[in-house]
């Protein structure tokens, strides 16, 4: 049997704010959403008695999932790229530079644009939970 990658997942705390963070600031398109519950659901999730309000992103080909929980969990928000367990989602565009200048002011950024070793200008932010997000020329 081979694998695909179907979606990557981000737990938030809220969902309706998330939701439109990234359909605003990296225009995705909203393909599903819904909720799940009842036994089977909390088993499979490891969560006792859990419910998730789901959201389905379109990345353009990488499906972006985005669930809130009740009960909510804990924070895992990692502080920086480099502290063990940091996961982040990358997100390509033409002109970073452009795309920094054009974000609403209220979004955190880690540094302005920065040219890598390699060659690569990019940008890290965060989400309004918290979470890393990398911007690069695509």
């Amino acid at each position: 049997m081979t694998g695909s990658v179907h979606h990557t997942g981000t737990t938030v705390a809220d969902l309706d704010r998330a939701v439109e963070f990234y359909t605003e600031v990296f225009d995705l398109e909203v393909l599903a959403e819904f909720e799940s519950s009842g036994e089977n659901f909390s088993r499979g999730v490891g969560v006792e008695n859990a419910t998730g309000r789901f959201a389905h992103l379109d990345g353009d080909g990488t499906r972006v999932e985005l669930v809130e929980y009740d009960p909510e969990g804990g924070e895992a928000v990692a502080e920086a790229v480099n502290d063990r367990g940091a996961k982040h989602l990358g997100f390509g565009v033409d002109d970073v530079e452009a795309f920094y200048e054009g974000l609403p002011d209220d979004v955190e950024t880690v540094s302005e644009p920065q040219t890598s070793s390699t060659g690569t200008t990019i940008l890290f932010l965060r989400d309004p939970e918290g979470n890393l997000i990398e911007v690069l020329d695509a």
